[in-house]
């Protein structure tokens, strides 16, 4: 397995002045930018992951569901967590991709490892820094929710004995979600974990330790485990 690969995203930037009702929904725009996004991002785990191997066709289709899988769960559920989010508290949200960053990300999981920049959930209005933390935090929570219930549906599949193959895929879409959790809450520029310490040290501490352990133990169950024959 490659890894471990980093999610970085380019930040909050305000879109219309005022804050609005937060029931806009979503628009044709922003449903092009994810659609897009989201694509590209799943070519880079088949390319991470799958490298320039072929395949016979059932196992390309197979590799590309498992990476559909890892980008949806890890990606777009955590940008629509930050949209939900901001929604529910009456902000404008919508992402916006980022085609320099998309580009990078193809570009680095041809090296071997993925440092994605897909783009951002963009916040419209006056927002103090408890509503930013908070919106902040929906995505790396989201992911940390993803990984445990992979976690948990792994240990069910591995008491089977048809299920390694399950299990394993299970612990790999864990593994994704824990990583983008974790990197996620570096406080650091435009990260999400800046908002949330500037909200909360209590809450940024208890999430970053908690995601990054989880992160840990499965990476280094990665860096050991064989892989499984498809």
């Amino acid at each position: 397995m490659s890894g471990p690969f980093s999610s970085y995203r380019n930040g909050y930037t305000v879109g219309p002045p005022l804050r609005g009702s937060g029931e806009e929904g979503t628009s044709p725009t922003e449903l092009a930018h994810l659609t897009i996004a989201f694509l590209v991002l799943t070519f880079d785990f088949v390319l991470l992951y799958g490298g320039l191997v072929v395949y016979d066709v059932p196992t390309e289709l197979f590799l590309i569901g498992v990476a559909a899988a890892a980008a949806l769960t890890g990606f777009v559920a955590h940008e629509m967590a930050h949209k939900v989010s901001a929604q529910r508290r009456g902000y404008w949200a919508e992402f916006r991709l980022s085609v320099l960053g998309l580009v990078f990300s193809v570009i680095t999981a041809a090296f071997g490892f993925l440092f994605a920049a897909p783009g951002a959930t963009m916040i419209g209005g006056d927002a103090d820094s408890d509503d930013m933390g908070r919106i902040a935090f929906a995505g790396p929570a989201t992911n940390f929710v993803f990984a445990i219930v992979f976690l948990g549906g792994a240990f069910v599949a591995g008491a089977f004995s048809a299920g390694a193959l399950l299990s394993f895929i299970l612990l790999f879409l864990a593994y994704i979600n824990s990583w983008f959790a974790a990197f996620n809450m570096i406080p650091l520029g435009p990260l999400d974990g800046a908002k949330v310490y500037r909200w909360s040290g209590a809450v940024w501490i208890a999430g970053f330790l908690a995601f990054a352990a989880l992160a840990g133990v499965l990476f280094y169950f990665f860096a050991y485990a064989p892989l499984p024959a498809l």
